[in-house]
C-alpha cells in the first residue's frame, strides 16, 4: 500500500516536471526560429561594412589642404576597392539589419520639408551600391523614389534595386520598365514610365527631380526644398534655341541599329527628312535631366499635344535632350518659359553641373578626375568648387574613379543637413 502511494505521488511530482520541460523546449525552438528570421546570418553579418571606408580628412579636402589632397591622390591610385553589388544583395536580404546599418531609421525630418515632398525619378542599370549610396543622399521619409533599372541590367544589379524597394517603404520600381539604348526614345520613355507611376501615388510631391546613377546631390535634402519653394511653381531645366548642327538631329528620321561597342544599339541618321513637329510646336534643346512641378506633370499626362509631340520625337536622336526643353516653352504650361524668352543654359540652369572638357580653364576649372566622351568624372580636388558654385546636382561621379570625393559629399551633406534642420525647426521627427 504504502508502496503504491509512492508510485502515485512520484507520477504526480513527475508529470508537472516533464510538462515544464516541454514548455521549455517549444519556447527554445521559438527562439531559435525567431532568431534565424530576424538576426542576421554570418555571410550578412560579414557585409554589414557596407563598402568600403577610407581614412581622409574631408575638412582638410575641402579646404584644399595640399597634404590631404595628395593624399587622396595616393589612396585614389593604390587602394581603390570596386564595392560589390551582391553585399547589397546580400544586405538587404535582411531589412531591419539594412536600415539600421545604414542610419535610414535615424533620418531627422522637419516639418518643412514634411510639407514639401520631393518626387524622384532614377533610371539606373549599373553600380549597385553608388545608386543606395544616391538614395541615402537624398532621403526624407517624406520624399517619394520611382527607380526605373534597365531590364538589360545583371540579375545581381536588378536583385539589389528590388532588395531596396523591398526595405524601404517610399522606394519603389517602375510598373513598366524599358531596354533602355544610348540617345533612343527608351531613355525618355523610362523617365516617363516613373511620372506616371508617381502621379498615381499617395504621396502628394510638389516637384519630381530625375537623375541617373552617376548623378550625385550638392545640396542637402532641406536646401532643396527652400530651393525648390522660391521656385513658386515654375520649372528649372536647359531650354535653348537649337544650333544648325542639333536641328539635324530631329529634321531626319533616325532607325535603331546594332552598334559593335558598349551601347549594343544606337539611332542611326538616315536619309528620310521628317514633316515639321505637330500643332506647330516650335523646337528648343537641353538636357535629359529637369525639376518639375506637379502641376506641369499633370498637364502633359493629359495632353494630346504632349501625346502626339512624343509620337513625332520616337524616331529622332536623343529625344529626351529637346522633348523637356520644347514643352517648358509650349503656351499655357504650368510653370512655362515664354518662347520670346532667352536661352537658359545648363550653367544658368541650377538643376545638374556638368564639366565639359573643352570648356576648362575657360568657364571653371580643370578636372582633377578623369574624361569620359568630353566629360568630367570629377575628383576630390573639386570638392569645394562643386559646393559652392551654386547647382543642386552634379555629373559624373565613379567611386571606382575617386571614391574620396563620394564620401567626401556624403560626410558635407549630412552635416549641412543637421545645421539647416537645427536653424529650421526647433523639432524634428524620426522616419
Amino acid at each position: 500500500m504504502n508502496k503504491g502511494c509512492s508510485l502515485l505521488r512520484l507520477r504526480r511530482k513527475f508529470f508537472p516536471s516533464l510538462l515544464s520541460l516541454l514548455t521549455l523546449c517549444a519556447l527554445l525552438l521559438i527562439r531559435v526560429k525567431y532568431i534565424n528570421e530576424t538576426e542576421p546570418s554570418p555571410a550578412v553579418q560579414d557585409d554589414i561594412q557596407t563598402f568600403n571606408k577610407y581614412n581622409i580628412n574631408c575638412l582638410a579636402i575641402y579646404d584644399m589642404d595640399p597634404v590631404e589632397v595628395g593624399k587622396s591622390l595616393i589612396i585614389r591610385k593604390n587602394q581603390v576597392v570596386e564595392d560589390k553589388g551582391e553585399s547589397l544583395v546580400n544586405l538587404t536580404s535582411n531589412c531591419p539589419l539594412f536600415i539600421k546599418s545604414r542610419g535610414y531609421d535615424d533620418v531627422c525630418v522637419s516639418e518643412e520639408e514634411k510639407d514639401f515632398p520631393l518626387a524622384y525619378s532614377l533610371v539606373v542599370h549599373k553600380s549597385a551600391w553608388m545608386v543606395e549610396r544616391l538614395i541615402k543622399a537624398l532621403y526624407s521619409p517624406s520624399n517619394i523614389y520611382c527607380l526605373h533599372y534597365d531590364q538589360k541590367s545583371s540579375a545581381q544589379f536588378i536583385a539589389a534595386m528590388e532588395g531596396l524597394a523591398r526595405c524601404l517603404p517610399n522606394v519603389f520600381i517602375a510598373s513598366k520598365r524599358e531596354n533602355v539604348f544610348y540617345a533612343s526614345v527608351s531613355r525618355l520613355k523610362a523617365d516617363l514610365n516613373c511620372l506616371s507611376d508617381l502621379l498615381g501615388s499617395e504621396v502628394k510631391w510638389k516637384y519630381v527631380i530625375n537623375l541617373c546613377g552617376q548623378d550625385f546631390p550638392l545640396k542637402s535634402n532641406i536646401e532643396l526644398v527652400s530651393e525648390l519653394k522660391k521656385l513658386k511653381g515654375a520649372n528649372m531645366l536647359e531650354t535653348s534655341r537649337p544650333t544648325d548642327s542639333k536641328k539635324q538631329r530631329f529634321t531626319f528620321h533616325y532607325e535603331l541599329r546594332d552598334a559593335s561597342f558598349e551601347y549594343q544599339k544606337l539611332p542611326v541618321k538616315t536619309e528620310q527628312v521628317k514633316p515639321p513637329p505637330p500643332h506647330g510646336i516650335e523646337m528648343f534643346i537641353g538636357n535629359a535631366y529637369f525639376v518639375l512641378s506637379r502641376d506641369f506633370v499633370v498637364h502633359i499626362d493629359s495632353s494630346v499635344v504632349v501625346k502626339d509631340f512624343l509620337a513625332w520625337s520616337e524616331d529622332t536622336y536623343s529625344p529626351d535632350e529637346h522633348f523637356w526643353a520644347t514643352l517648358v516653352r509650349l503656351e499655357g504650361v504650368p510653370g512655362g518659359v515664354h518662347r520670346s524668352q532667352p536661352d537658359i543654359t545648363d550653367l544658368m540652369s541650377k538643376t545638374r553641373l556638368v564639366k565639359w572638357q573643352y570648356l576648362e580653364e575657360n568657364l571653371y576649372p580643370p578636372c582633377s578626375g578623369e574624361h569620359v566622351r568630353s566629360v568630367c568624372i570629377f575628383g576630390a580636388a573639386e570638392l569645394h568648387w562643386l559646393l559652392n558654385y551654386g547647382h543642386w546636382f552634379a555629373n559624373k561621379f565613379d567611386p571606382k574613379v575617386d571614391p574620396i570625393l563620394i564620401q567626401c559629399l556624403e560626410e558635407k551633406l549630412e552635416e549641412k543637413q543637421r545645421l539647416f534642420q537645427s536653424v529650421a525647426s526647433n523639432t524634428c521627427r524620426k522616419g
